[in-house]
């Protein structure tokens, strides 16, 4: 029984990390741009997050310090790929490197610093009592229950069930159309674009605030990449996507369990789960029925810029 909780405790802590760049990727993609720097985002991220709580220690200004910051840069990238419609892919990249070595500069001065400030686990009344899921989802930290309840419940209400995510789904789809019924194609995908990039900043500051508590190079460790598939894998959607976080999750934990009990299995393939699970997934929408794949089709208009001029 403490096994099993505290197997579901890391799963949903490990998982968050993902589900939340995750949901940012959604957002980007969902208007057809597609963000490669998720990974440097996430970096700048982290390192925020940790920068912000040794001048004041508050995770909470941590975070929103980290959402800031990620919104900054995605800004920057939108107007690279939507107003000057440069490369997707390659401004991605540029963004992962920028991302990942600015992080790596300046963090040298925090490297190994325990974090002032953590967010800490919220237990529920009452649910927090139930046996095995009570302590292992109702005793998080307030991280957590956005990142697992509110957000993917707002967004894809927002996506689906309004007029402003009908406008924002003709634009990943048919900007052209979008245009002529009025709908300004450049303000929604910059928008998108920077609030995608906000939460996967936001993504890096959970990580090192309420998941692994100090600032390491590295200490993305490819997750931004694995972001991005679990976007493919969930079909472009926000509750699948914060699934397929916890099911990474789920694995990841299995691994940390397995290294702690002395399992004959080693380590270093332990660690190899999570991106081995990546390339599983990323196969299962090829080998899939029809209707399935039609299901996790991404956005038509997807990478392409948009030439008003051009119909």
């Amino acid at each position: 029984m403490d096994l099993l909780t505290g197997l579901l405790t890391t799963a949903f802590l490990a998982g968050g990390v993902l589900a939340l760049a995750a949901l940012g990727e959604v957002l980007a993609e969902r208007v057809g741009v597609v963000n490669l720097g998720v990974e440097g985002l996430m970096a700048m991220g982290a390192l925020t997050g940790v920068a912000a709580t040794t001048i004041y220690p508050s995770p909470t200004l941590g975070f929103l310090a980290a959402l800031i910051v990620g919104a900054f840069f995605g800004a920057i990238f939108a107007v690279a790929t939507v107003l000057l419609r440069a490369n997707q892919v390659l401004c991605g990249l540029a963004l992962t490197l920028m991302g990942n070595g600015i992080a790596s500069s300046i963090g040298r001065a925090y490297s190994g610093m325990p974090v002032r400030a953590t967010f800490s686990g919220i237990e529920i009344p009452l649910l927090s009592d139930l046996p095995i899921l009570g302590k292992a989802f109702f005793s998080q930290n307030i991280l957590v229950y956005l990142i697992y309840i509110i957000l993917p419940v707002a967004l894809s209400y927002l996506m689906f069930r309004t007029r402003h995510g009908l406008n924002l789904r003709a634009v990943g789809e048919n900007p052209a159309a979008a245009d002529a019924a009025g709908i300004s194609v450049n303000l929604i995908r910059c928008a998108y674009v920077m609030a995608g990039s906000a939460l996967a900043a936001g993504a890096g500051a959970y990580l090192t605030l309420a998941f692994v508590p100090s600032w390491s190079d590295g200490v993305v460790a490819g997750r931004g990449w694995i972001a991005v598939a679990l976007v493919i894998f969930a079909g472009y959607r926000p509750i699948p996507a914060v699934l397929s976080g916890l099911l990474f999750g789920l694995i990841t934990a299995l691994g940390f369990v397995g290294q702690a009990r002395g399992w004959p299995i080693a380590p270093a393939f332990l660690s190899m789960l999570p991106y081995l699970g990546t390339m599983a997934f990323i196969i299962v929408p090829v080998l899939a029925w029809q209707r399935m794949r039609r299901i996790m089709a991404a956005p038509a208009a997807i990478g392409l810029p948009y030439y008003r001029d051009v119909r």
